[in-house]
């Protein structure tokens, strides 16, 4: 194969790889000659990704821009809620703002939609290693070398293109874990939610123990309903207590014993870890770089949300980004990604995780107290949330509600 046949290689079929394709491949719409695109993930599909599996509907409204329906299983979300030790504070709206899926399927059927487009999918091949030649990329993968006028590094948290470019491994991490398990009573009691009526995702802050939260999400596995509990814990850069706090399996043994819940692959047996599922998250630093000449890192092997680790949709918005930057890159003829810094901070997903990152200390700082009394007493702050999860206009009116409630608790009010 050589330089004449790819255009862009793309490493990694999970949403955001799969989103970088589709949307420059739709950047060509109106053309007649599309890029050659090949995209390869190391793993056969479907396969398990462990994540709570919250999606908001603002990546599936950019998705269906494209024509691009995701026809998986999910568990429709109709609210947002939040419990401290001060309180607890729930807002519904009246659509879905979003849904909770399980990964296996979802990317299964997302990864589907590249191939229906004619996009080059290749599955069971991994990437093992770049070098930059004349005209482009050479990677070498397990079916033998690829070259491309440019690659995408799409792979992950543990991302081999990431390390293969010679870049740290990042300033700001987080740890997460979860078990799916059976609605309890105290759901009812402590959230207000019943069996019937699961379609809110809970946070709960209550736990000071560590920096991050507790959450609690309806799922669905097999067709059965059951709840996805799990915690999420910043382990780098915010704080000391982050050395200081127990193991996260030892945090989540504890809830599932207050809650008095079993877990559902072990009926009895609440605080059996074997099937607590362990996973990490990189969040964006906006000073790490995450490009270099003719290669480019999005999603997760660039970096998420650090603040509540929100994956999924912000995986799709890189990939929206990222698409259209490359469609441009391509037709100028220059694949150096100097301005991917400055385009991506001009981006929407762009503003959206540097105002998160620069959040991080206050949220688990020492202005958390504050933020609690806020996230507790303003319905109209969870209210603008929901439009925005939802990807809808958030009322002028709702903001100004939200921002006289800020400076309210501010003031001691």
């Amino acid at each position: 194969m050589n330089a004449s046949d790819i255009d862009v290689l793309i490493v990694g079929g999970g949403p955001s790889g799969c989103a970088t394709a589709l949307f420059l491949w739709s950047a060509f719409r109106e053309r007649a000659l599309r890029p050659r695109i090949v995209l390869i993930d190391k793993a056969e599909f479907p396969r398990d990704k462990i994540c709570a599996g919250a999606i908001g509907g603002r990546a599936e409204k950019a998705l269906a821009t494209l024509g691009v329906t995701v026809r998986c299983p999910g568990v429709p979300v109709h609210g947002l809620g939040v419990v401290t030790e001060r309180g607890r504070l729930a807002e519904r709206h009246v659509r879905p703002i979003g849904r909770v899926v399980r990964r296996r399927e979802f990317d299964a059927a997302l990864l589907e939609e590249v191939r229906a487009r004619g996009i080059d999918v290749r599955t069971g091949v991994a990437f093992e290693g770049f070098t930059r030649t004349e005209g482009g990329v050479c990677v070498r993968t397990s079916e033998g070398p690829i070259t491309a006028r440019a690659l995408v590094g799409a792979d992950g948290v543990g991302s081999r293109v990431r390390r293969a470019m010679g870049l740290p491994r990042g300033a700001l991490y987080a740890q997460a874990i979860e078990v799916d398990t059976p609605w309890c009573e105290a759901d009812e009691r402590e959230l207000g939610m019943s069996e019937r009526d699961a379609d809110t995702l809970w946070f709960d802050l209550r736990d000071r123990r560590y920096p991050g939260y507790g959450w609690s999400f309806p799922t669905l596995v097999d067709g059965h309903a059951l709840m996805c509990r799990g915690i999420y814990r910043v382990t780098y850069g915010v704080t000391p207590l982050a050395d200081e706090a127990p193991d996260i399996a030892t945090l989540l043994a504890d809830e599932l014993a207050r809650l008095g819940v079993a877990n559902a692959q072990n009926p009895g047996h609440a605080t059996e870890r074997g099937s607590f599922k362990r996973f990490a998250e990189r969040g964006l630093h906006p000073h790490e770089p995450t490009a270099a000449d003719r290669v480019l890192l999005v999603g997760e092997a660039a970096g998420i949300d650090p603040v509540l680790g929100e994956g999924i949709a912000q995986a799709i918005l890189y990939g929206k980004t990222a698409g259209t930057y490359l469609a441009r890159a391509l037709e100028r003829d220059d694949v150096s990604f100097r301005d991917w810094p400055k385009v991506f901070g001009r981006s929407r997903i762009g503003v959206d995780l540097t105002a998160r990152r620069l959040a991080l200390p206050f949220v688990y700082g020492a202005a958390r107290p504050t933020l609690e009394r806020l996230v507790t007493s303003s319905p109209a702050l969870a209210r603008a949330g929901l439009h925005y999860f939802a990807g809808e206009h958030v009322p002028r009116r709702e903001l100004l509600r939200a921002m006289g409630d800020a400076v309210g608790v501010m003031m001691g009010r």
